[in-house]
């Protein structure tokens, strides 16, 4: 990308590494019932290790990055993959349902404090005004994962055994892991001074760091608060048969694929002003996905509206808290990393409390766009906020010098 066109090769390897951490996410999704039955537990047991999986890399998205702060960061992006590695191994050779579980947690604790200071590795990679679109390529790894890799990794996994697909992740492992060595340049690998970690922690001074991730919180929130429940929406509201699901979510993840690399290139042109207008498109998507989710073709681009849209805004939510806490901003990307997490439990937590008592499939896309409203409003406020700051820093030299004069 320095060249015109030209993808750093270590940007390729971020997104590899993104690729097979997304994989590892998602793909025990349709792997539950096979899971379920080699280790004879129930499905909702065997759903543990998806909701175990997110809570560790919320918890660890700030534990690891602030444990870590002091170190290269190169050293600890090659650490993180390493533990990627042995934990996949872990859960591909498991033997009891607790240690798969103690695979998808070693898996796990590397996933926000990767994307956490990928982000900024990636954005030290490009010049100054292609950094959200960095961002976005990094982040091309996880979108993948979602268009192809879970659809393939869950027929591989059915076909051969569902050890095979984490076989396989465990390789992609390896290979993210030779190409992090071979192509992060030294350059962005600098010693950290003494004390980094309190210097980290001074970041969450500015109130717009803080602001960053309440959007981050309940934009993402808003799409995951729909999608979590997308299958019996998608059969029991829009009436589709049960065996156009897979369809339905590669249509979702083209949308994710797309509004991922739109939405970097846009935040890099004007950033508060991309997410405003994102957010305020995903509300009146998600607004629409709930009139006219009755109708088969209709909620069919709808979906694909809502992951176009839903993930456009993610890299633009990633750089903005980047660039308020510029002086430290390892600590902070990794925290935003677990906000993302946050607003996946915090969403889906909220339609399942919908469906529970008794307002129907609907209600979970209600809950979405209720959520983006408030990460609206919180960005409109954050982006007045930052308006009247910068405003407020042009005057005050004109001011001191009519004074003087």
């Amino acid at each position: 990308m320095r060249g015109e066109g030209r993808i750093p090769a270590g940007l390729v390897a971020l997104a590899l590494g993104g690729f097979g951490i997304g994989l590892t996410e998602f793909v025990i999704l349709g792997l539950l019932p096979e899971v379920a039955t080699d280790f004879r537990v129930t499905i909702p047991q065997a759903g543990f290790l998806v909701s175990g999986y997110a809570l560790s890399v919320a918890v660890g998205g700030v534990l690891v990055t602030a444990g870590t702060a002091h170190l290269r960061p190169k050293r600890v992006l090659v650490g993180l993959m390493v533990l990627f590695v042995l934990g996949n191994l872990l859960s591909a050779v498991a033997e009891t349902y607790s240690v798969m579980m103690a695979g998808r947690v070693v898996a796990a604790l590397c996933h926000g404090a990767f994307f956490g200071i990928g982000s900024v590795l990636a954005a030290s990679l490009v010049p100054p005004d292609r950094k959200a679109r960095a961002v976005s390529i990094m982040f091309l790894g996880l979108t993948v994962a979602n268009v192809l890799g879970v659809p393939l990794g869950t027929f591989l996994g059915q076909s051969l055994g569902w050890r095979s697909t984490f076989w396989t992740i465990t390789a992609i492992g390896v290979v993210a892991l030779v190409g992090l060595v071979a192509f992060i340049p030294d350059r962005v690998a600098d010693t950290r001074p003494h004390g980094q970690l309190r210097r980290e922690l001074a970041a969450f001074r500015n109130g717009q760091v803080w602001l960053s991730i309440l959007v981050t919180v309940f934009g993402f929130g808003a799409m995951f608060g729909a999608f979590t429940y997308v299958a019996p929406i998608l059969t029991d509201v829009a009436g589709f048969p049960e065996d156009a699901i897979p369809w339905l979510l590669v249509l979702f993840g083209v949308g994710l694929f797309v509004g991922n690399l739109v939405g970097g290139r846009a935040a890099d042109v004007d950033l508060d002003r991309t997410l405003l207008t994102l957010l305020g498109c995903l509300t009146v998507v998600l607004v629409g996905f709930a009139v006219v989710v009755g109708n088969p073709w209709a909620a069919g681009g709808a979906l694909f509206l809502l992951g176009a849209v839903g993930f456009a805004s993610v890299p633009g939510m990633q750089i903005r808290v980047l660039e308020f806490a510029s002086a430290a901003p390892t600590l902070a990307s990794g925290v935003n990393i677990s906000a993302f997490n946050l607003g996946n439990a915090i969403g889906a937590w909220i339609g399942g409390v919908t469906i529970t008592a008794g307002l129907g499939y609907r209600s979970p896309i209600v809950v979405g766009a209720a959520l983006a409203v408030v990460a609206l409003v919180v960005m409109a406020f954050a982006a007045g906020s930052h308006r009247r700051s910068v405003q407020r820093q042009a005057f005050a030299p004109l001011t001191s010098s009519t004074i003087a004069h």
